[in-house]
């Protein structure tokens, strides 16, 4: 991990996406996923999915892959 992203979710989110507070349950989310369990978000359109695997991401050591069904089916 870049030695300048902080580990903690919220300091990412305030430093690298410039966000003041989590929306209703990302922050829950993101902690499943840094507790290492599985994690399955169910969220609508404009919610803020992608921060939920992003942050983790910048928090996780290596290669970070993401499964997004939307994209099969949504953009064609």
């Amino acid at each position: 991990m870049d030695a300048s992203i902080p580990r903690d979710p919220l300091k990412i989110l305030k430093t690298v996406f410039g966000y003041p507070s989590f929306r209703s349950r990302q922050r829950e989310i993101i902690e499943n996923i840094l507790a290492g369990r599985n994690t399955l978000a169910i969220l609508p359109t404009g919610a803020g999915k992608s921060l939920c695997f992003q942050i983790p991401a910048l928090v996780f050591d290596g290669l970070t892959v993401v499964r997004n069904e939307c994209f099969r089916d949504g953009y064609r």
